[in-house]
């Protein structure tokens, strides 16, 4: 499997790259033909605005994780560690944005397991946010599948679940040293244990879930009308390609998976060359979110 893993991920990534590419071919006249007026442009803008909150948002709940593992730190200083590495994911490996953060959260005196700890959380919470809102916005198949795999993450982030591993990372990384046979004390250990279930930050995750859907809803709108009916078949459908983009090898940042996904989702209740230029607009309106919210935390950050 180790050896069959780099040929995987560019196998999904040359397939979704393939499954746009036809789409874009096949309705290529009816994108260019797509005019984007004034008010189109507002509600660009607005979907810039409401994505970059977004992540500045996400980065506020990696600081209540940290606090939830007993580890608080100022929300200014979460948001702009966020803000600095995300854009780090687009990097080969798609986990460059994870390092960056755990070493950050190491720098400023968080034992590095806890900050690993942290990084990983944070994903397993997006991902139960995104089949939260995929289940209550959509009516969409395979509904029994993601409620198991809600169950799934749901129970794996419980503090039972979590403080086992803990113990165990503790006792691999505790220097061996002797000890007197006769003596009773027992040292405190290293990482305490959690003792609440992460619910501030599953909803903070969800707000953020609800945010990005919004950014897409108003990058749908800039294209076509919508009625408030559809609002939810967009939200559901946001949500399962966001989550696909986020757990499938190979798509750094999640091109590609993304679209090919909400593509697949939306073609029969939108014209297929709207949804082309929807998700290849919404992917700019996001990269240009992170890269001006990475340009914010480096500018806050030279001021401090």
């Amino acid at each position: 499997m180790q050896k069959l893993k780099p040929y995987l991920r560019w196998f999904i990534l040359g397939g979704t790259l393939f499954f746009i590419a036809k789409t874009l071919r096949d309705h290529w006249q009816e994108v260019a033909s797509i005019r984007v007026g004034a008010e189109a442009w507002g509600y660009l803008a607005i979907a810039l605005t409401i994505t970059l909150l977004a992540h500045v948002w996400t980065g506020w709940v990696w600081g209540w994780i940290l606090a939830g593992l007993n580890h608080p730190v100022s929300g200014f200083w979460s948001s702009r560690v966020y803000l600095q590495t995300n854009v780090a994911k687009y990097l080969p490996g798609n986990v460059w944005h994870f390092y960056g953060r755990a070493w950050a959260a190491k720098a400023a005196g968080i034992p590095l397991e806890i900050a690993s700890l942290s990084v990983l959380l944070e994903p397993l919470l997006m991902a139960a946010a995104a089949l939260i809102v995929a289940l209550v916005s959509s009516s969409a198949a395979y509904k029994g599948l993601q409620l198991l795999g809600l169950g799934v993450v749901l129970v794996a982030v419980h503090p039972r679940s979590l403080n086992p591993a803990i113990r165990l990372v503790g006792r691999l990384k505790k220097p061996k040293t002797k000890v007197d046979a006769d003596s009773t004390e027992n040292p405190a250990p290293a990482i305490p244990p959690i003792q609440h279930y992460p619910f501030l930050p599953l909803l903070g995750e969800l707000i953020f879930l609800g945010l990005r859907g919004a950014g897409f809803c108003f990058t749908v709108m800039a294209l076509t009308a919508i009625a408030w009916e559809q609002v939810p078949l967009l939200l559901g459908a946001f949500s399962v390609a966001w989550l696909l983009g986020l757990i499938i090898p190979g798509a750094p940042g999640g091109i590609g998976v993304f679209e090919a996904t909400a593509i697949a989702l939306l073609d029969n209740h939108f014209p297929p060359a709207m949804v082309v230029s929807a998700v290849a607009v919404y992917r700019l309106v996001s990269l240009l979110a992170e890269l001006a919210g990475a340009g914010i935390a480096w500018l806050y950050s030279r001021r401090i």
